[in-house]
Formats: C-alpha cells, structure tokens, sequence
C-alpha cells in the first residue's frame, strides 16, 4: 500500500519551449510507495512531467518539491535529488565501451564514493535481480534491446534510488522483448518501490498501478484509480484514448 508521505508534490507547474506550452497549470502529487502510470497522446506532456521531476527539464512557474527538496533551475541540491530520483529512458544510454558490471558500478563509485568491491556486490545482486546475472561480463551491444532496458534498470538500483521514474522503457523494443522489460517493472513494483511510469502498456498498467494520470494537450485530465479508470472514465477524452488504444 502507498504510505502517506508525499514523496512529490507538484504544484501549479507550467512549462514552456519558447512560445510552446508544454506543460500548463499541472498538479499532482505522488506518495511513498505509490505505483503511478501517466498515459495520454503522443505531445501531451507525459515525459516533459517526468523530466522535471528529476532536474533533466526546469519548470518555469508554480512549485516542485521531490522527497523533501524544492525543485527549480537553481536548486544547489540537485545532485542530492539525481542521486534519490532513478531514471530509465526509451533508449539504454548504456557506455558500449564499459562492460555490464562497469556500467553498474561506475555511478555508486564517483557519486556515492563507495569501494569496487562494494559497488560490485550491490552490482551483481540487482543483475540477479533483474534476471540477468550471466550478463556481467559483456558489453553492452551483445545483448538484445530487452538485456540492455534490464541493464538500465539495474543500474538505476544500484544507486539505491527511492524514486524510479521510466518513460515509455518499452517502446524502443522489439514485441517479443516486452514482456520481459515489464515482467522486471512488476518485480519491482512488489518490492514497495516508488514508481513513475509513462507508458501504452495498459496491461501493465492495470496489473501495477494503484494510481492512472491521462494528461493531454500539457494538461491533466484524470486522476483516478485503476478500476475507474478502466471501466468508468470521468471524461470523454479519456474514453475516446482507451478505446482506442484498447484496440491494439
């Protein structure tokens, strides 16, 4: 279950790329151990939002606090929050000259200033983890996209993040890896972990989430639990999103 603690609060945020108003008046606030999926249409914010939430995008108006730290351009800990917040994007961003365990273990040795031999047990637990143990030896670019996304996760882990964040980590695979990406998502869903999630997987959404977000046009529309969400919409563009998206 969520705990009660607000672990993000946005507040009024507003977004712009020059005359582009890409994120406008947006409000929403994620608890400890929440499970939260945002979804909508491709432009309508969904990544922008989360960016923000880890320092890649600067809000320009209204507030973000995220674990206890206020969120802006200027903010001195935004190194803190980058070590808190985890990541996993559409592409790997993996360093193809590292192999796997240096991927892992690189981050918690510069950031976190812990031993080799510390980061490399921390390493090897979450490849294990992740279902991929015999990995840690290769470079990236021998393994499938599906390998490389679980790479990713875990190396998000290893910096013993209290936040994960994912936009759309499965949308860069092939459909037979899918599956495998998610079934990893829903492990660690069990753990109490607190997720971000902006994905089309609905089947996922509807196993993981205890909370749905359907953004569009930079705005939220609905917030809702996943059982009304999915069978009783509050609004019509929402509908009109899951029908067809349904569909496929």
């Amino acid at each position: 279950m969520t705990g009660s603690t607000p672990i993000i609060e946005a507040t009024n945020l507003d977004k712009f790329y020059g005359t582009f108003h890409a994120l406008k008046d947006v409000n929403l606030t994620v608890h400890s151990g929440q499970k939260m999926v945002i979804c909508g249409p491709s432009g309508s914010g969904k990544s922008t939002l989360i960016r923000c939430f880890n320092g890649l995008e600067w809000h320009n108006s209204g507030k973000l606090v995220i674990d206890g730290i206020e969120v802006h351009e200027h903010s001195k800990e935004i190194r803190d929050l980058r070590q808190e917040v985890g990541m996993v994007f559409q592409q790997f961003n993996l360093f193809p000259h590292l192999t796997v365990l240096e991927n892992l273990t690189i981050g918690p040795m510069k950031v976190r200033k812990i031993s080799q031999a510390q980061a490399e047990e921390t390493a090897r637990n979450y490849l294990q983890r992740v279902h991929i143990p015999e990995q840690a030896d290769k470079y990236p670019a021998q393994l499938s996209g599906g390998q490389q996304q679980r790479v990713a996760i875990a190396r998000s882990l290893c910096m013993e993040t209290r936040i994960m964040l994912f936009d759309e980590p499965t949308s860069a695979l092939d459909p037979e890896m899918i599956n495998e990406v998610l079934d990893v998502m829903v492990e660690l869903a069990e753990t109490g972990m607190t997720m971000v999630v902006v994905t089309h997987e609905m089947g996922f959404a509807r196993k993981v989430a205890d909370t749905m977000v359907f953004m569009e046009d930079g705005q939220i529309v609905e917030v809702s639990p996943p059982e009304q969400f999915f069978t009783n919409p509050s609004s019509e563009r929402c509908r009109m999103f899951l029908d067809q998206i349904l569909e496929h």
